[in-house]
């Protein structure tokens, strides 16, 4: 079975119509009164990185009780919500410096927020993610994980933070590689780009990115588009997705509306 690509949009009412699996953030989510309903699988970003970012910290965002409220509902009333990542805290270097906290720390808060969840809503599909910087960090929070009672190598998605910005690299390539080695095989590639996905994306369970935004800012319109960009559209997001699908060594069977879009 190959990797699952959920594409990623900053557009949650594309959940309404969607054949494709989706990417949203929960930053989008709470804004809406009215929730789309789901015609297609899609997961939760808890928008971790966005958070730290701009402000160092969670203070922030919802607390854990109001953010589990929150995916209580996107799972009842949105529907097909395959799972939600935790409230992690990244660590690249850029953000553990703006937090002024070890990447020791950052890994503490990362497992000590999914087993809070967890503690509180048994019921929802929360994921674990591992966080790091280099390899040795991911090993050491798997370990974490493990000494409070969670073993990942029995979990159905583990996701993988902090690669993103070095998708391409020999790097990020290494920490799959050495989580696969110690049994932690069911990986989530958070913001996985083409050249990553090519690199190992075989090695991945599933991956997510919404580079396609980026990407049409810089490009002309699509022809037949009358938009000035396509950074919000949605024929152009799908075209993307199809071909980077297309472009992973062993990937999920194309459907007949990618095999079109490509």
């Amino acid at each position: 079975m190959g990797v699952e690509f959920f594409l990623g949009t900053h557009e949650p009412g594309w959940l309404n119509w969607s054949p494709v699996p989706l990417f949203v953030s929960d930053r989008r989510l709470r804004r809406y009164r009215r929730l789309p309903r789901a015609a297609t699988r899609w997961a939760l970003d808890s928008g971790g990185f966005t958070e730290l970012d701009t402000h160092g910290n969670w203070d922030h965002g919802p607390t854990p009780v109001a953010y589990v409220a929150a995916v209580r509902r996107y799972r009842d009333e949105i529907g097909q919500l395959a799972w939600a990542a935790p409230q992690d805290w990244m660590c690249e270097p850029w953000v553990t410096t703006k937090t002024g906290l070890t990447i020791a720390e950052h890994q503490r808060r990362t497992v000590g927020n999914y087993l809070t969840l967890r503690a509180l809503a048994p019921d929802l599909p929360f994921v674990p993610v591992v966080q790091g910087w280099q390899v040795r960090d991911y090993l050491t929070c798997v370990e974490m994980y493990a000494a409070a009672g969670v073993d990942l190598t029995t979990a159905q998605v583990v996701g993988l933070g902090s690669v993103c910005r070095r998708q391409a690299t020999s790097e990020a390539a290494d920490i799959v590689d050495a989580l696969h080695s110690v049994g932690v095989g069911r990986l989530h590639g958070f913001g996985i780009k083409i050249l990553g996905l090519r690199r190992y994306g075989q090695r991945l369970a599933s991956a997510d990115s919404m580079a396609w935004s980026i990407a049409a800012r810089y490009e002309l319109p699509l022809p037949g588009c009358t938009h000035a960009s396509c950074a919000n559209c949605a024929r152009y997001a799908l075209a993307w997705r199809a071909n980077v699908v297309a472009s992973i060594p062993t990937h999920e069977p194309l459907s007949l509306f990618d095999r079109e879009a490509a």
